[in-house]
């Protein structure tokens, strides 16, 4: 299970239910932890905490891991392709 960090609003959106993408650089870093963490469905599971203390609030989620543009009134940059997890269930 992959542990990101996440923004409080951005958490706050998914545990909710309104935000239903997370949205991560193409870098080497990335590529190399998704690609170790795709489960054979495709699937990544992900813990979602605000900050890197254990103790900060969190969200375990299962996503499809895509390449492509994200939208901006949830985080991404215009014209950029991302990293996108889409969420699929939240535990």
């Amino acid at each position: 299970m992959l542990i990101l960090p996440i923004k409080k609003q951005w958490l706050d959106m998914i545990a909710s239910g309104e935000k239903k993408e997370e949205y991560r650089a193409i870098t080497p870093r990335y590529t190399t932890m998704f690609k170790n963490a795709l489960n054979d469905r495709g699937e990544i599971v992900c813990l979602l905490r605000n900050g890197y203390s254990s103790d900060r609030p969190s969200i375990k989620i299962i996503a499809k891991l895509s390449i492509g543009p994200g939208k901006p009134e949830w985080g991404a940059s215009p014209n950029t392709d991302y990293f996108v997890l889409s969420i699929l269930k939240k535990e």
